[in-house]
Formats: C-alpha cells, structure tokens, sequence
C-alpha cells in the first residue's frame, strides 16, 4: 500500500511528540506517571508507547484513530515531513534549545512517530478513536489528563464554547489533574482574549505554570486544572 499524503489529512497535522518533550512540556516527575494517564488528542506521540513500556498505565484518544492500525502507523510518520517542513519555513519563530537544530528537531519526531507505528498495530486497545468534548471515558477514570498542542494552539477554528466544553470533558475524566499545553495558537502568537474568557467562565480550580521547556517562543505556560480530589 501507498504511503497516505500528508498534504490530504486535514487541517489539524498529527503531530509525534515523544516522551521526553511531554515529560519537558507538561513538567512531569516521576510520581506523576504511578497512576493512570490519558493523553488527548494522542496523535502519532510515542508516549503512550514508552509509558506503558516502563510498566505504566497509559491511553491515548485522538478521532484520527478511527482508521486502520496499520494506516494510522503510516500516517503519523509521513505527516512527521509536513509538521518538519512547517517548522523549517518559520525556524526563527522557535527556540532550538531542546533540539539543538531542525534537524535534530525532524529526528525525534520521525523516531517517536516509527515507535506510535509499531505500538498501535501492537496495542491497538491503547489508542481510542474519540473526539473531544465527548469522550467514551468514565467519571474519574484517569489520575491525570495531557493534552498538547490542541486546545488554544487551533484558535482560529475552535471557539470559546468549544473550548470550556473541552476543558470540562477533560476534567470529568480525572480524579487528578488536567495539564494543557501550551496556551498560545499555532502560529506562535498569545490568544489572552480566548484564555481571559474560557477562564473566565471556568467553573474549575486552575492555575497557570510556568515550565521549562520552550519551543514556540514565549510558548512556556501550561494551564493545569484540578488535583487530587
């Protein structure tokens, strides 16, 4: 079979961050991974992958994961040249730091995507074709809830009402905490007016932390939701 153009899946890429950069991203310690995680939406990210590896309890959701196993693989490493091409033509908008360049950048994610492709024809009970802000998950189902480069990154397309109905799905599921990373769009540029107000109507504890990691500039905030209730 032909391998799917990246250029025909759509308007949201699926991108294959790896373990170290949620672990980075999302400020991760050890004690974090004892429980049960979701990461939504998962995309081609190893880290479900690498998490139930080292003995963890960990799924993804993503509505792309309605597609065969085997194409899903395929996919997530071809749409790994368009997130690298997109990247390469705005490289000053970014921070290389954790990378050391692009194409050390291009390396992790056509690694991370090459183990999601093994894992999920593997482990295909890992990854659930669910769409967001309704997920086939039980109240209180997951210790903790990542969700990257989803929520705030696609602004331009996914409103506030959207946003708190995502965020309140998100919360359901956890009797943890929920980290949403990062809280800026695509494109690199802050969206304080959609925060201010999802936040604003947010009905849920929450607090904004500042982590390490950094890629998109001035892309170093997680919004984190709840805790141990």
């Amino acid at each position: 079979m032909t391998t799917p153009d990246p250029d025909n899946v759509g308007d949201y890429l699926i991108s294959a961050r790896s373990f170290e950069e949620y672990r980075a991203m999302f400020a991760i310690t050890d004690t974090d991974l004892t429980g049960a995680v979701l990461d939504c939406p998962g995309g081609g990210s190893s880290f479900t992958a690498r998490a139930n590896a080292a003995g963890m309890m960990a799924l993804a959701a993503d509505p792309a994961y309605a597609r065969p196993a085997e194409q899903m693989g395929r996919l997530a490493v071809a749409e790994t040249r368009r997130g690298s091409a997109h990247t390469a033509a705005g490289a000053d908008r970014y921070v290389w730091d954790f990378y050391g360049d692009i194409d050390g950048h291009a390396a992790i994610r056509r690694t991370s995507a090459e183990i999601f492709a093994d894992d999920i024809v593997a482990h295909p009970d890992r990854y659930v074709s669910a769409a967001l802000p309704e997920l086939p998950f039980a109240d209180d189902q997951f210790d903790l809830v990542l969700s990257s480069h989803f929520l705030f990154t696609y602004a331009d397309r996914l409103d506030a009402r959207f946003h708190l109905a995502a965020l309140r799905e998100l919360y359901r599921v956890t009797c943890g905490e929920v980290r949403i990373f990062p809280l800026i769009e695509q494109g690199g540029r802050a969206v304080p007016d959609l925060v201010d107000t999802v936040l604003g109507e947010l009905e849920i504890p929450y607090r904004v932390r500042q982590v390490d990691y950094e890629f998109q500039r001035g892309g170093n905030q997680m919004l984190a939701l709840g805790g141990t209730r």
